[in-house]
């Protein structure tokens, strides 16, 4: 069952050596998601799943210590989902989403529970990804979600996608699910909006949602903001 999620954005400018000069700039970000990894810890669960978003439909799998690294931005940083397990290294590579969740792991010192990745593409429709999240609740007794995933890249004429007066509303929209841990809401998100929005983070979300079907949480939204006109969220549910 689940007991615990963490919600946070992915852009690799979350990680201080990737931003460079710029890295002040997410201070408050960073902070935030810290403390929603607090949270999970704290919740003492038997396994951590991390989902975020990837290229592609199917969901795809990452085991514990499967490497990535931040190379493609310019950057000589590797990193692994969480400390590598045992003696035999992952298969495969992490894909920029999860490499961001690895890199906060990493910076919270997270030893509390196995972990492992899930990364969905983000076309995924909303019932494959709210029935991997029933499935995901059901693999141990306590599980916690670290959830990865960016709102819309639309907020201002400097965003990657440019302005579209639809991207503020959807935001709020996101952030008062997130908040109020209202998984309708979050089951009923437009895909097709969210695609037209390049919003990286529906997908997760809505995984989230269907792992949280029964749990009885609730939500708190740590931050809210839309630095380089990109919606970066993160909440706790617990």
């Amino acid at each position: 069952m689940l007991v615990a999620a963490a919600v946070c954005p992915c852009p690799p400018l979350l990680v201080p050596e990737v931003a460079a000069g710029a890295a002040p700039e997410l201070d408050a970000a960073r902070t935030a998601c810290a403390d929603s990894l607090g949270l999970l810890a704290a919740a003492r669960p038997d396994l951590l799943v991390v989902v975020g978003p990837a290229a592609g439909a199917g969901p795809a799998r990452y085991a514990q210590g499967t490497p990535g690294s931040f190379r493609g931005f310019g950057v000589d940083r590797d990193v692994t989902l969480g400390q590598p397990a045992g003696s035999v290294a992952a298969e495969g590579t992490l894909p920029p989403s999860l490499a961001v969740a690895g890199w906060l792991l990493e910076r919270a010192g997270w030893a509390d529970a196995p972990v492992e990745g899930l990364a969905v593409g983000e076309e995924l429709a909303a019932e494959r990804c709210t029935g991997t999240g029933g499935e995901i609740a059901a693999r141990a007794e306590r599980v916690a979600l670290l959830v990865m995933g960016d709102a819309s890249a639309c907020r201002t004429v400097k965003a990657p996608g440019y302005l579209d007066e639809r991207a503020e509303p959807f935001d709020a929209q996101v952030a008062r699910a997130l908040g109020a841990a209202d998984l309708a809401a979050l089951k009923a998100l437009d895909t097709r909006l969210a695609h037209e929005l390049k919003v990286s983070g529906r997908a997760p979300w809505q995984v989230l949602a269907g792992a949280a079907e029964g749990a009885g949480l609730s939500g708190t939204l740590l931050y809210e903001d839309a630095p380089y006109g990109v919606g970066y969220m993160v909440a706790t549910w617990s």
